[in-house]
């Protein structure tokens, strides 16, 4: 039996999940008991929906011997709960940016999900954004996609995301069950980092292993716009911890490892500036 006990977006959270990966990773045709209490944040549904694949794909058996009423509530409304024979609820409030398991050759419809689901979904609870600024955060996020497609070699990519209204902040979370950074970087280069050093190395501005391809610019736009907006972004992989925000960069390391990567964006809702790229302004604003 494990107990997911107060999941957040916090590094401790993420221990929780790692620490129930590990101890069931072995584990061949099981039952496999969960409860889940106090609260769950909607978003991490993504990476603990790739930890209980990981296991199912062990031909073990998952079952939710308790779940808190308002947090099954909540992962019925986002479509979790449906992957495991619950019925969905309905989302009046529309604060849930549904739960998806995709393929890696689900590129197009993924982009979709991100610009109906996040961006058009949550227009009116986002800051203020040009088409243009849209557009750049579109790509960014869909380039997080496009390099757990090529790079991660995971045969699925999960991701959701929750609206918090009283906490003034969206959160959107992609997980891959591949590689992680470690492996993907140190093999193109034959290095030899640290989980979190391969973070580190990945999140600068036109870092890529990709070969003959442009990238390497997704998590560095997206670092500048949380920046600016005083949001967070949060990066697992394997045993290394990435964490930036408002208080600076933060660098640790689990217990354990997540058998992919997370990554998940904070965006602060309560934000009052109005986002346009620099080319987008009249010059007749100016003067």
């Amino acid at each position: 039996m494990s107990k997911l006990i107060s999941i957040n977006n916090t590094f401790e959270s993420y221990q929780s999940l790692i620490t129930l990966y590990e101890n069931y990773k072995a584990e061949l045709f099981s039952d496999i008991h969960v409860e889940i209490h106090q609260f769950f944040a909607a978003n991490i549904s993504a990476a603990l929906g790739a930890v209980l694949d990981k296991f199912n794909s062990n031909l073990n058996d998952i079952h939710f011997d308790y779940i808190s009423p308002q947090i099954e509530t909540i992962l019925s409304k986002n479509d979790f709960l449906t992957y495991y024979g619950k019925q969905r609820a309905v989302d009046v409030n529309n604060t849930t940016i549904k739960f998806q398991k995709l393929k890696p050759t689900d590129g197009k419809y993924f982009k979709s999900y991100v610009i109906n689901e996040l961006i058009e979904g949550h227009t009116s609870d986002l800051p203020r954004m040009s088409a243009g600024v849209k557009e750049k955060i579109v790509e960014a996020i869909y380039e997080i996609f496009v390099n757990a497609q090529i790079h991660s070699e995971s045969k699925f990519i999960y991701t959701c995301g929750q609206f918090y209204p009283n906490k003034n902040t969206i959160e959107f979370t992609i997980v891959d069950t591949g590689i992680g950074f470690k492996e993907k970087i140190n093999r193109r280069f034959g290095s030899n980092l640290s989980a979190t050093q391969a973070i580190n190395w990945a999140i600068q501005d036109r870092r890529t292993t990709k070969v003959d391809i442009s990238g390497g610019i997704g998590l560095a736009v997206l670092k500048e716009f949380i920046s600016m907006n005083k949001g967070k972004m949060q990066i697992v992989s394997s045993d290394g911890f990435y964490q930036f925000g408002c208080d600076g960069e933060l660098l640790r390391k689990f217990e354990g490892e997540f058998p992919g990567t997370i990554v998940n964006l904070q965006f602060r809702t309560n934000d009052k500036i109005n986002y346009s790229l620099k080319s987008e302004i009249d010059i007749n604003d100016i003067f």
